[in-house]
């Protein structure tokens, strides 16, 4: 009889302290086994928080960006032994309760990448999305779409989940330490050609929860662009880049593979190549 799946949901956190317990007590416990936490270096208390929730806290000895948190918390879940990996903001911004609809895909096996998109359902402004910040987001995700040749509703949500086959194979440390992180492993989920699927999940704008400012924003979007005209000049055959086509063994240092890889013959998939050019 087979073990059933473990499921670790992974927090990046960064001055979480005023919601951090509320999105923790939506969190369906009967299906996750384990809740990692890493702070990049909180001025609130964020940590002694997460603690006394009991969970599994690492705290970054300088702060690393929100890609760079994200890295400490797929390999820290991959250590741990993470057959499907729940990223979720801990600004109660998403409902946590919905992490068995995101995940059933997954455990299925029909998509080894889901997000939680605001964009269907009752709508992202409903919810109190600011209008710049909806317009720019669907402007974005039409121009991936495009590019990657997908149909998402949204492409810039903090509410995912991964398949353990998926992070054992992209390269996500060739990935930046800013906010295109999340950018970066969508175009690399496609390069190296798996399946993402979406569900509908509400969304929440309050005064506590974190909002990337302006400007911030700026810069991500042109990242966003960037990491587009990166993908195509890489399936044209005009420059390659390692992000798109090392997978995460080969980048990895031998000396940590070990506790990272799952030994083979033990229940997963092998790691699809990159598609033939």
């Amino acid at each position: 009889m087979s073990q059933p799946a473990k499921v670790i949901v992974v927090m990046p956190a960064y001055n979480a302290a005023r919601t951090l317990e509320r999105t923790y007590n939506d969190i369906p416990r009967e299906i996750v086994d384990r809740i990692i936490l890493v702070d990049d270096v909180s001025r609130d208390e964020t940590v002694e928080i997460a603690q006394r929730l009991g969970l599994k806290v690492i705290v970054h000895i300088q702060n690393k960006g929100y890609g760079g948190n994200q890295k400490t918390c797929y390999l820290e879940a991959l250590r741990d032994g993470a057959d499907v990996v729940v990223m979720l903001h801990p600004d109660y911004q998403y409902d946590s309760r919905l992490i068995p609809e995101l995940i059933a895909p997954i455990l299925e096996g029909r998509a080894d990448l889901m997000l939680g998109s605001r964009f269907l359902g009752s709508g992202a402004l409903a919810g109190g999305m600011p209008l710049w910040k909806y317009v720019a987001n669907r402007f974005l995700t039409i121009i991936e779409n495009l590019v990657l040749g997908q149909q998402l509703s949204e492409c810039h949500t903090g509410f995912r989940a991964y398949s353990r086959r998926l992070l054992e194979t992209i390269p996500f440390l060739l990935n930046s330490d800013k906010f295109v992180f999340d950018t970066e492993v969508i175009a690399q989920t496609v390069a190296f050609g798996f399946k993402i699927g979406e569900i509908a999940v509400p969304t929440r704008y309050f005064a506590e929860a974190s909002s990337v400012n302006f400007r911030n924003s700026v810069i991500y979007g042109l990242a966003t662009l960037a990491t587009m005209a990166r993908y195509l000049l890489d399936r044209w055959g005009l420059r390659r880049s390692p992000q798109f086509r090392q997978t995460l063994s080969e980048v990895i240092s031998r000396y940590h593979a070990n506790e990272i890889f799952r030994p083979a013959g033990a229940g997963i998939s092998p790691a699809q190549p990159p598609p033939e050019m």
